[in-house]
């Protein structure tokens, strides 16, 4: 797939405030610092569409970017979804309750999310935190991928490993495990495979 147009749309405190749920939707996230803004910008070929920050815990809304809608062919394009992170955040107890509930909210009723994209850490050795998460998504019936980050960080052989026993963790509650992408957005790498991903999701969607 080929990213023609990607484009800042709105920011959301709630469900409510979302757009129309129109068109297909895709939404990342995963622990505050993974790579989560890098990694958007890397797939859509835009430096700063998603704000990258030093600082854990940048993003707090809801946040959709319409990607290569096309007036003449009617083709409304599809909805990249920018959420926020959990873990670590220098923010307040009540605050960090509220995301949780904006997060909840949005994962389980939004109709037309196709799935999400649990970014994980490639660095370090699989995290209870990551692991819960995607259990609860498992208990709502979301339907989710993994995608490894910061690969260029890691020596390969590294990468590897905790690649591996990060899936191993995962086998303990799961039986199938869904399909995974590694990459880099130094390098670039997994972006083709990621987004043609989504392109079959879309077809799918469509009615393809």
């Amino acid at each position: 797939m080929e990213i023609k147009s990607a484009q800042f749309l709105i920011s959301s405190a709630k469900l409510s405030q979302c757009p129309e749920p129109d068109r297909a939707e895709y939404a990342f996230i995963g622990r505050s610092n993974v790579g989560k803004s890098s990694l958007i910008n890397m797939l859509t070929g835009r430096n700063n569409l998603a704000k990258v920050s030093g600082s854990p815990g940048k993003t707090t809304l809801i946040n959709h970017f319409l990607i290569n809608p096309d007036e003449k062919s009617g083709d409304k394009g599809w909805y990249l979804v920018d959420l926020p992170g959990y873990g670590f955040a220098k923010r307040s107890k009540s605050q960090r309750e509220q995301w949780q509930k904006m997060i909840a909210e949005y994962l389980q009723q939004r109709p037309n999310l196709q799935v999400i994209f649990v970014l994980i850490d490639s660095r370090i050795s699989p995290q209870k935190i990551d692991l819960d998460f995607i259990n609860q998504l498992g208990e709502w019936g979301v339907p989710f991928n993994i995608v490894f980050t910061k690969t260029d960080k890691n020596k390969q052989s590294e990468t590897a490993r905790n690649v591996k026993d990060f899936i191993k963790a995962l086998s303990a509650f799961w039986e199938i495990i869904p399909e995974y992408f590694i990459t880099s957005s130094v390098k670039k790498s997994g972006r083709d495979k990621l987004l043609s991903y989504v392109e079959g999701l879309n077809f799918r969607f469509w009615g393809g």
